[in-house]
């Protein structure tokens, strides 16, 4: 259940990522692959999974991303790519933080490049 909290902060958040609009997908991935601290934490193994319980997985996925330079990048290009068929941990968000932001995302305005149907970035 989303509170009314949880939709300021998605608010907040999906403003945030306005800045990001017009970068391309592409740009995006190599910044987050040369920078984003999870590529080089977990290069040798798998980051921790996540255990189905809202309140664990928030903090799983801020302790992950905590140091991380990139978070925005990373959120921008996961919702870009996977849309509301997110999972994982991606921008210090779990993925039912992320589907609940896809909305406020998606209502901000076009991107880049155009979002297909299904919520992903056509290729």
């Amino acid at each position: 259940m989303v509170t009314s909290d949880d939709h300021w902060r998605f608010v907040g958040i999906a403003w945030r990522l306005d800045r990001l609009r017009w970068v391309p997908r592409d740009v995006l991935a190599d910044v987050v692959m040369k920078d984003g601290e999870c590529v080089w934490a977990f290069a040798d193994g798998d980051p921790p999974e996540l255990t189905g319980h809202d309140g664990i997985d928030r903090e799983l996925a801020a302790r992950l991303c905590a140091r991380c330079p990139v978070q925005d990048e990373c959120l921008e290009l996961e919702l870009r790519t996977a849309g509301e068929h997110t999972t994982g941990v991606w921008g210090a968000l779990n993925e039912r933080d992320r589907r609940a932001l896809y909305p406020h995302w998606r209502q901000r305005g076009e991107r880049a490049e155009p979002l297909d149907e299904d919520g992903g970035e056509e290729q």
